[in-house]
């Protein structure tokens, strides 16, 4: 006997032509300061994503939820609207925090992404948590393993610290749910890898 209050777990014909795109625009891409093919990271977003119950519209927004920001701007948003549809082009563009080049200082754009957070619908928070996650574990795993000398690939660790606590702070009040409880749990672990004595938001 089947359980009819679950969603549909296909994810059909748009899914897949997302992630062929997603692939074109991003296969030469690597995560930054490593040789590590960035579509892992969105495939590990868009697991998160999956896994948490989200809609397949989620699902391609956080397949190519990084296009925006780095390939191609306003024209790649363009694009995503007319393939995938307007649901898809806002959780995208709501979770990029600029489109464009040169881009604006670091600190300003996370200030205004974190408060734009406080606002966002479920379907943002649900793709900008899952990308955050998958990021925030990947910093401490990368830091168990070099230590400092992983803040040679971002600004300064005091600046991250601030910036996933700020996140914390948001995801807690608006979005409580599982991951943001492991994103919590990931945050602390980072804390404790530096030794720092600087307290959790």
């Amino acid at each position: 006997m089947t359980d009819r209050t679950l969603p549909d777990p296909i994810l059909g014909s748009r899914f897949v032509e997302a992630l062929r795109l997603a692939v074109d625009l991003h296969s030469r891409q690597a995560r930054k300061g490593s040789g590590v093919p960035y579509l892992g990271h969105l495939l590990g977003v868009c697991g998160l994503v999956i896994d948490a119950g989200g809609s397949e519209d989620e699902a391609i927004a956080a397949l190519l939820h990084d296009a925006v920001e780095d390939q191609g701007g306003v024209a790649t948003l363009d694009r995503i609207r007319t393939q995938f549809g307007s649901s898809v082009a806002a959780i995208v563009e709501a979770c990029s925090d600029t489109d464009a080049l040169p881009k604006p200082p670091w600190r300003a754009r996370k200030e205004a992404y974190v408060e734009h957070l406080r606002t966002a619908p479920t379907s943002v928070l649900r793709v900008s948590l899952a990308d955050k996650l998958n990021n925030l574990r990947a910093i401490v795993r990368d830091y168990g393993e070099i230590g400092e000398a992983l803040w040679a690939r971002f600004n300064p660790h005091a600046d991250h610290v601030w910036y996933y606590g700020s996140l914390l702070e948001v995801f807690e009040e608006r979005f409580p749910v599982p991951m943001t409880t492991e994103l919590r749990e990931t945050y602390d672990r980072l804390l404790q890898l530096m030794n720092t004595v600087e307290p959790a938001v």
